[in-house]
């Protein structure tokens, strides 16, 4: 757990500062185990020039789907170990997991790629970990607000976050950290005012 704690703070500082509100300790193991998963594929098309070699990678954990889902990972691999403990201790389903993959092989090749299953599903599922069974609705305009932020809509963001917020009164506290860095309207803010932020947010259930 630690060392995909420390792997998620490096590749997702803003997830990771969110799950830090996580109380229960397990809960939170099996958020990070969740952004673990979807750092190593969003960090494909960054590291390898050739989209094809990136499209070779993603069919390799999409291939490891099947067994992470089905409580039979690949021995000795951290990320798919705890996604799959989490996916069992959580009733995680994987049709998140296979839009998520599909998403970064577009990404890869640079086509439009579908932002509801990089940042909907995801959270949707986060969610689930944290506040149980039927809470997607309410995660889901916070979850594309998070989208529109970062990837530079931001006028699209704010036009949202009343109806996100409207949304989120539905949603138990205990779900509140898996869309709380929603609240976070500057990604290059610096880590203290981002903490103080989500401090704020995680006190009034709003982004």
């Amino acid at each position: 757990m630690t060392d995909l704690d420390a792997q998620v703070r490096a590749a997702d500082p803003d997830r990771w500062l969110s799950s830090r509100f996580v109380a229960d300790e397990q809960a939170r193991a099996d958020l990070i185990a969740l952004y673990a998963f979807e750092a190593e594929l969003a960090s494909i098309p960054a590291k390898v020039s050739q989209p094809l070699l990136a499209e070779m990678r993603l069919t390799w954990w999409a291939e490891q789907m099947e067994g992470a889902f089905a409580g039979t990972p690949r021995k000795g691999h951290p990320v798919l170990e705890a996604l799959a403990g989490a996916a069992e201790r959580r009733g995680l389903e994987r049709p998140w997991a296979d839009a998520l993959i599909e998403a970064q092989v577009d990404r890869a090749h640079r086509r439009p790629h579908e932002l509801e299953a990089l940042f909907v599903g995801p959270a949707q599922a986060a969610a689930r970990v944290l506040a149980g069974h039927g809470h997607e609705a309410a995660v889901a305009p916070a979850a594309r607000v998070w989208g529109l932020t970062l990837t530079g809509r931001a006028d699209e963001a704010a036009a949202l976050r009343p109806a996100a917020n409207a949304a989120l009164k539905a949603l138990p506290p205990a779900g509140f950290p898996a869309v709380a860095h929603a609240a976070l309207r500057d990604p290059d803010a610096p880590e203290p005012l981002k903490r103080l932020r989500l401090v704020w947010a995680v006190a009034r259930g709003r982004i």
